[in-house]
This record gives structure tokens, C-alpha cells and sequence, in this order.
């Protein structure tokens, strides 16, 4: 899953970022309105948290145009601004939730993950599965079989991505989009290598070969 932020406070915007990273996401971070409004026209994006007050362009301006141009990626607004009237005008362009300045982080991811359940019309499942080999997404515990599974971030990230997606052959690009930061190059094997990671952990001591590559077109789960 990946997720804009769009914050100018430097602090603020570390602050998300790396909790939602924890948490297992890919996050953009656009530092004024004009980079914001750039990132969540032309990038994909499972969430956005957008600030108000931006330098450049304002927040109500980047939803007003991304919901203008058929955009539809859920968004949060997370904002000083604090009275009736300011929610109301934040909705009314299009903002799916509203959250006042200082926050809880805790209540942040909340409202992410449930305006992504909605945006998807699926209730969020606790834990996935695939063959025998088990992702309990509240734990964020692995296990195939009895034997848990030790998985560091990205392995893990990659892991449920694939379980989201099973039997889907997935790219190397919509990897990259949904695992790791915008800025990375498009070129680099990080994906192989993150894939054959995973694989050496999942995999060993295993007959059944659950990661499959697709020649020539990216990788997929498959029992």
C-alpha cells in the first residue's frame, strides 16, 4: 500500500512517514503544495494525508483538482485549522476525513486503514493465507506450517502484497510503487533481490515453491 503525505512542516512530515513505514506502507512525502499536486495528479496512490496550509498551493486546491480530474484516492486532512467551518469546506472538496492538529499517530493509521477498507468495499481481513503459509497482518506475525517466520520490514510488505494479490502476476514497477519509495530507479534489481529474500525464508526446507516468476512479466503467489 502506498500513501502521500503532503506536509510542509519537515517534522511533522518525518514524524507520519516513518510510522507509516512501520506500519508497513510506502509513503511519498511532498513538502509544499505545488509538489503535492504534482505527486497526487499524476502518481497512484492507495491513500493521501494532505495538510491545509501549504506553501505553493493549498490543500483544498490539490483535492478540488484530483477530485476534478476523476481522482479518487481517499484522503485525509490533517490540518491546524480546528472549527466547523473549516472541516465543512475541507469535506465539501472532496476530503474523505478531517483530523485536527496535534494528533495521535495511533488515530492517523486508523483513519488511513479504514478509509482504504472503504475505498475497496472490503472489510480489512486480520490475517492472510495462502497454502499453508500464514500472515497474521494484527501480530504481523509469519508462519508456514508450525515455524514462525522471521521478516524484516520490506520482506514482510512484499509478503502481503502478494498474499493481497494471490494468483496475480505483479510487475516489478507496481513492487517498486507499492513497496518502496517514489524516488527509487526504476532500473534497480532491488526487487530481485527483495524477492529472493523472501523466498530463502519462506521457502527453505519446502518442497511447494510458493513465489513464482513470470518471464518476462514480474512475479506471483501461487500454491
Amino acid at each position: 500500500m502506498r500513501v502521500l503525505v503532503v506536509e510542509d512542516d519537515k517534522r511533522i512530515a518525518d514524524y507520519l512517514a516513518g510510522g507509516l513505514r512501520e506500519a508497513g506502507f510506502a509513503v511519498d512525502i511532498a513538502p509544499d503544495g505545488t509538489d503535492g499536486l504534482f505527486h497526487a495528479t499524476s502518481g497512484s496512490y492507495d491513500a493521501a494525508v494532505i495538510d491545509l496550509m501549504l506553501p505553493g498551493v493549498d490543500g483544498l486546491a490539490i483535492i478540488e483538482r484530483m477530485r476534478e480530474q476523476q481522482i479518487d484516492t481517499p484522503v485525509l486532512i490533517l490540518s491546524a485549522k480546528r472549527s466547523v467551518d473549516d472541516r465543512v469546506r475541507g469535506l465539501q472538496a472532496g476530503g474523505d476525513d478531517y483530523m485536527t492538529k496535534p494528533f495521535s499517530f495511533s488515530e492517523v493509521l486508523a483513519r488511513v486503514q479504514a478509509l482504504i477498507r472503504r475505498a475497496t468495499r472490503a472489510a480489512e481481513p486480520t490475517s492472510l493465507t495462502c497454502g499453508d503459509l500464514t500472515l497474521d497482518l494484527m501480530s504481523r506475525e509469519v508462519r508456514r506450517g508450525d515455524a514462525i517466520i522471521e521478516l524484516k520490514p520490506k520482506e514482510f510488505a512484499l509478503l502481503e502484497y502478494l498474499m493481497r494479490n494471490p494468483g496475480r502476476i505483479v510487475s516489478r514497477t507496481t513492487i517498486l510503487e507499492h513497496i518502496y519509495d517514489y524516488s527509487f530507479d526504476p532500473q534497480t534489481n532491488v526487487v530481485d533481490v527483495l524477492v529472493h529474500r523472501l523466498r530463502s525464508k519462506i521457502e527453505k526446507g519446502h518442497d511447494t515453491r510458493l513465489i513464482q516468476t513470470i518471464r518476462g512479466a514480474g512475479y506471483a503467489l501461487k500454491v
